[in-house]
């Protein structure tokens, strides 16, 4: 019995190294994960200290304030496309294959300068062949007249004769029948030269047409068929034939079409003076004035067309550049009681929607102030508003986080 249990007692003997070596990972096990958690509490504290401190960053622009002398901005603005008023894409009144275009582009002509000339070999022979049956009627009308007066003469003896009995009746009224012949056969003749020189002309215009010449004076801004290719007067759309041989434009006609909120147009009158700004030389200015207002709106857009003329224009203005123009007050509008009232534009980015309210951020003190404001049309990127701002104000417009009021803001370079 001492035995048994004795040996069931050796049973309950408790392994030292073993149960050091699970209390040692257990251990680790511990430490590890609470490392892990102070990292991640430090790096937290880290970054909200770092965004309190720095707060969201934002770009700002300024309330601007226009109108309200003579000279002096409207505030109205817009975007467009500079064009030029007198601009072509130049084809050919015939089909036919190119055979000489000498022109390239930047080429400048002068009204009726050949730019190109089709195959027209044909149509030499053919005014050729018509000068010739020109000459030959011309000919025949000359041994018709020739005929004739001799006719004229026999009638006029013969009839002598007869008034002395020489000569008898029946040969008077056979001379007589002759020459009556004889001058319609000349009336003949000079209708036959009349129907060969107007064959003449015909073929002759036909060969002018080969010649394709500048309809006004202009500068060759695209090139659009190429030597050997077949042109014609409207293209088939197969890709066998070209509509246009080359576009020209007159650059001393260039202006600029600008789409303007059909809530400005009443401010707006031709002859108005502009300011306008090329996306490609943004420091420079060049003065305009607007030249026509398109009576007529784009009711998808709400827009009307503006087109403004250049007052002053040089080499680096070309067609199709991208265009900022702002309107001016027009000179005495101040003494007429006509200026426009001081307005308030903002980026119409900086205006935002915020549950059906007009909502702009400014930043004071490095600090963002939400405010509600009553906000009009958008013209040219820039929007009007109406109340809520006094002009000068610095605001929003684009943020890398989420705007709050009173949180701090810095302003990106």
């Amino acid at each position: 019995m001492v035995e048994a249990g004795s040996s069931d007692l050796s049973k309950l003997t408790l392994d030292r190294g073993t149960a050091r070596g699970s209390g040692s990972r257990s251990s680790k096990r511990v430490r590890t994960i609470t490392a892990v958690v102070i990292v991640l509490a430090l790096l937290g504290t880290a970054f909200l200290w770092t965004r309190s401190r720095g707060g969201v960053e934002v770009t700002t622009a300024l309330a601007q304030v226009s109108g309200g002398g003579a000279g002096s901005s409207t505030g109205i603005t817009a975007n467009g496309y500079v064009v030029a008023r007198t601009q072509a894409s130049v084809s050919s009144r015939i089909t036919g294959r190119l055979d000489s275009l000498p022109v390239d582009v930047g080429t400048v002509l002068k009204k009726g300068e050949i730019i190109a000339r089709l195959e027209n070999s044909d149509f030499k022979a053919a005014v050729s062949q018509e000068r010739a049956n020109v000459q030959r009627s011309r000919a025949g009308l000359i041994d018709a007249i020739a005929v004739r007066d001799q006719l004229r003469r026999d009638l006029a003896r013969v009839e002598e004769l007869g008034a002395k009995d020489a000569a008898s009746e029946q040969e008077v009224e056979r001379i007589a029948a002759e020459l009556s012949s004889a001058e319609a056969r000349v009336e003949l003749q000079q209708a036959q030269i009349e129907v060969d020189r107007s064959a003449l002309a015909l073929a002759q215009s036909n060969l002018d047409f080969t010649y394709i010449r500048a309809p006004f004076d202009g500068t060759i801004l695209r090139k659009d068929a190429e030597l050997g290719e077949v042109v014609a007067p409207v293209a088939t759309g197969s890709g066998l034939t070209r509509g246009a041989v080359v576009t020209m434009a007159d650059l001393e006609t260039l202006e600029v079409e600008v789409d303007v909120n059909e809530a400005y147009i009443a401010q707006l009158e031709n002859g108005q003076p502009a300011e306008i700004r090329l996306d490609a030389y943004p420091r420079d200015a060049y003065e305009g004035e607007i030249r026509q207002i398109v009576p007529t709106a784009d009711r998808q857009r709400a827009t009307v067309e503006v087109k403004v003329a250049f007052v002053d224009v040089d080499d680096r203005v070309l067609p199709e550049m991208a265009a900022r123009v702002e309107f001016r007050e027009p000179a005495g509008a101040a003494e007429t009681g006509t200026a426009a009232p001081s307005r308030i534009t903002v980026p119409s980015e900086a205006v935002r929607d915020d549950a059906g309210q007009a909502v702009v951020w400014l930043v004071r003190d490095g600090r963002l102030e939400r405010r509600i404001v009553e906000a009009g049309p958008v013209s040219g990127g820039r929007r009007e508003v109406l109340s809520g701002l006094s002009g000068g104000e610095r605001l929003v417009v684009s943020a890398d986080g989420e705007l709050e009021d009173g949180a701090r803001a810095t302003e990106a370079e």
